[in-house]
């Protein structure tokens, strides 16, 4: 055997994961789970094709915004300021920034609800914790070693595979009902469509795996954007971007489809139909499913929630730091962009305090919901034009498949935002 020859390293998927599982894994964050938990609960199997519909889409927006930020080593709205009008940014930022609080608000309230079903104690009591140590854990660990952090509590979401694992599916119907769908035009049917679609395609996560790459950029051996590289070098990491989001996006739709198959064939069954929120789902579990299956869907909030609310405050920071020339990244010091960190404390805070206020927690994750519907569809079409053109991107502007693709996800959510009026209407 010739000792002198290096052996073939072996493909390992793990090393290409990073800002896309993380992204993916937000995305199932306590409120969505009460937004699938809802489509399983009254709908039943009859809405798994949502989940499937969207993730095609989901990828292609995501690869997006993360070629935006590894190319140009800016974020999203960065790059909407060199190309767009000042009050084009101001109105996305501050869009973004209330859905966000009231999101972080609904989830915070989730946890602490979730906590309490578990051990007892005051759901409120619990929020504040969990906001607290939310905050502290990302304004105070440097990013090298919050990064790890934030892809080992990806872990929890597989709570949701062992919790469908624990229950009878039918899966030969799911699979079915999955390709075969009855579909509805239904108010109450659409309002819950346009929940799943906008759960599952937010502009909070457009911002994070953007700024995300950009981060992991300046933390990396080479700290040069693409952009800069004047030929096809920078093909290695356009494929470790794809295969992350890829794999981020398929495990985040998987546990969505775990989730709706889990409340379908248990509360649906049983003619629980009206669940509002992901505790309240966990509760009715009890009965029915089983303690085993109780805590894991509960505890399962409680951990995706830990993994979310960073997501959302950090994405609400990157945006409005940017937008007020901010220096913005977790891999500074709190004392090199205080700014950045007073942005990411308040909007955790302030998220506490509409908690603890006499805001619905129903009404909230609601209202959430439509001001990320409305604001995804603008921030979408705003990336799709940065990241098609060279002036941005040089020679890596996407080719014309993602370019298709993002404009169909487009049209998509506008369809949503417009579906979502008309069920307003009385």
């Amino acid at each position: 055997m010739d000792q002198g020859k290096a052996k073939p390293r072996r493909f390992n998927p793990l090393r290409f994961l990073g800002p896309g599982l993380v992204t993916g894994a937000a995305d199932d964050d306590p409120s969505g789970i009460a937004t699938y938990s809802q489509a399983g609960a009254a709908f039943g199997l009859g809405m798994l094709w949502t989940v499937v519909l969207t993730l095609p889409f989901m990828v292609a927006i995501q690869l997006i915004s993360a070629r935006i930020g590894r190319v140009t080593g800016e974020g999203i709205i960065s790059n909407v300021k060199a190309t767009f009008p000042r009050p084009v940014v101001l109105a996305l930022v501050a869009l973004l920034v209330a859905a966000n609080v009231i999101n972080i608000a609904a989830d915070l309230a989730a946890m602490g609800d979730a906590l309490k079903l578990v051990i007892g104690g005051g759901q409120h009591g619990y929020a504040l914790i969990f906001g607290v140590l939310c905050m502290s854990l990302e304004i105070f660990i440097p990013y090298r070693r919050y990064s790890p952090i934030l892809k080992w509590l990806t872990l929890v979401l597989f709570a949701y595979v062992a919790t469908v694992l624990s229950i009878d599916v039918p899966w030969g119907e799911a699979v079915h009902q999955t390709i075969f769908p009855t579909l509805s035009l239904s108010p109450e049917y659409l309002l819950v469509v346009v929940g799943v679609f906008g759960t599952t395609i937010s502009p909070y996560l457009f911002f994070w795996q953007a700024s995300q790459e950009v981060e992991d950029m300046r933390n990396g051996h080479k700290h040069r954007p693409l952009k800069d590289i004047k030929h096809k070098g920078g093909d290695p990491v356009l494929r470790r971007i794809a295969i992350d989001t890829v794999m981020g996006m398929t495990f985040s739709n998987l546990i969505a489809y775990f989730i709706i198959v889990t409340t379908a064939v248990t509360l649906h069954t049983h003619g629980i139909t009206d669940i509002q929120t992901s505790a309240q789902a966990a509760e009715a579990l009890r009965p029915l499913a089983g303690q085993a299956t109780f805590l894991l869907f509960a505890l399962g909030i409680v951990g995706t929630g830990l993994l979310a609310v960073p997501v959302l405050a950090g994405s609400a920071a990157y945006g409005l730091g940017e937008a007020l020339n901010l220096r913005t990244g977790l891999d500074a010091a709190p004392s090199q962009a205080k700014g950045f960190y007073t942005i990411i404390g308040v909007a955790t805070l302030a998220g506490v305090v509409a908690d603890f206020s006499s805001l619905d927690p129903i009404k909230m994750l609601f209202w959430s919901a439509v001001i990320n519907g409305v604001v995804a569809v603008p921030i979408m079409a705003v990336m799709i034009v940065i990241a098609s053109h060279s002036e941005r991107m040089g020679i890596y502007a996407i080719p014309l498949s993602i370019q298709t693709a993002g404009w169909a996800a487009t049209a998509i959510m506008a369809i949503a935002v417009v579906a979502m009026g008309w069920t307003l209407i009385p």
